[in-house]
């Protein structure tokens, strides 16, 4: 295995991965380098969890955090003239694809010695490191809005971590959580870069789901866009090592309420453009300023795919949807669904083409609020 270093983005600038770091000097994210890939021969096929594909790790880690988080439902479906595959990532421990990142990032972190970690989350991602943490016998602290769904706040503090309500918007929480990291480590899902390590096993789990080909799409709801980013490295990496031929193209699914990837994508540039916000039921996605906005446009685009912005409507229509053939999903989820339709209207999805729709958490998160809306 190579060695792999932390590396700054924008002026390509190293750092060793032995020191506990969640940003660049200059307080700007960091990425990993990028890994060689690993073929069929190197899964751990006894292993039923996202830790067969540890090979593709940067770093071996000799003592993995694990609550048997991957190996999700990958379920076919009519879908009007299209028969997707919904990747079914509610099954992991916690309840969401965080799962995925969480495992890997708390891994590596107690590997060098963090004992202690910070989080700033609207809900998935604080249940989920919250979830891992007490499996791995550290302790957990989540900064959350105080709009975010009781049930998630609930599940966090069932776990045994500290929970403390932020008033105000999303990004509150987040410049909260870097004004107390002096004092306890930042382990944030959005900073630190060995969480999208982790939800790149979702691009290598839908090739080994699909007998070991990538699918002509994947279609994926985009906050902060760790499951859209993990997606890209994991083809990216399998594309490398000759295991597929062309990468699948990635489409951003966010609810127009609050859609600056589409905004970015749809102006051409890979900078901030400006959108008007507003409250949407799709609250997992619902960032303002996405920490990684360039990286995710380059991965849109070096896949040939793109963005689709959803009313509340048409979220809402394809939540009561999926729960009438069977499928919980929470409205951040229903977002990828909803993208279904419009991508197939505009021809940039095709009923003979292979598409993977992420459905990210289930519906008991927001139960409440699922219970209203598909009545």
């Amino acid at each position: 295995m190579s060695a792999a270093s932390y590396i700054d983005p924008h002026n390509g600038k190293l750092y060793p991965l032995h020191e506990p770091r969640w940003c660049s000097d200059e307080r700007t994210p960091l990425l990993v380098t990028p890994g060689t890939g690993i073929s069929r021969a190197d899964i751990d096929s006894r292993t039923r969890s996202l830790w067969r594909y540890r090979a593709a790790l940067p770093v071996e880690i000799r003592d993995p955090i694990s609550l048997g988080a991957g190996c999700t439902p990958l379920v076919q479906q009519g879908w009007g003239d299209l028969r997707p595959f919904f990747k079914l990532e509610w099954f992991n421990p916690t309840g969401s694809f965080k799962d995925r990142g969480s495992a890997v990032m708390l891994s590596f972190l107690r590997q060098i010695g963090v004992d202690a970690i910070l989080e700033d989350s609207s809900g998935n991602g604080g249940s989920s490191m919250a979830g891992l943490g007490a499996a791995g016998g550290m302790r957990v602290k989540i900064l959350a809005p105080a709009s975010t769904s009781p049930a998630k706040i609930a599940q966090v503090r069932a776990y045994g971590a500290e929970v403390q309500l932020v008033e105000g918007p999303r990004e509150e929480s987040e410049a909260e959580a870097i004004r107390q990291s002096s004092q306890t480590f930042y382990a944030s899902h959005n900073w630190q870069p060995f969480f999208l390590e982790g939800t790149k096993s979702l691009a290598y789990e839908i090739w080994e789901d699909l007998g070991f080909r990538a699918p002509d799409n994947v279609i994926v709801p985009v906050g902060a866009g760790s499951s859209l980013l993990g997606c890209a490295f994991g083809f990216r990496e399998l594309l490398k090592a000759g295991q597929i031929a062309k990468l699948p193209r990635l489409f951003a699914a966010q609810p127009l309420n609050c859609s600056p990837i589409d905004a970015s994508f749809k102006a051409g540039v890979d900078t901030p453009v400006a959108r008007e916000v507003n409250k949407t039921i799709a609250e997992g996605t619902a960032i303002k300023n996405p920490l990684r906005l360039r990286e995710i446009i380059g991965a849109l685009r070096e896949s040939g795919g793109g963005t689709v912005a959803l009313t509340e409507d048409e979220i809402v229509a394809a939540l009561r949807r999926l729960a009438r053939q069977g499928l919980f999903a929470e409205p951040t989820s229903a977002s990828a669904a909803a993208a279904l339709e419009k991508l197939s209207a505009t021809g940039a999805i095709k009923a003979n083409e292979t598409t993977v729709a992420v459905l990210t958490g289930t519906g008991l998160k927001a139960a409440t609020t699922v219970a209203d809306l598909v009545q």
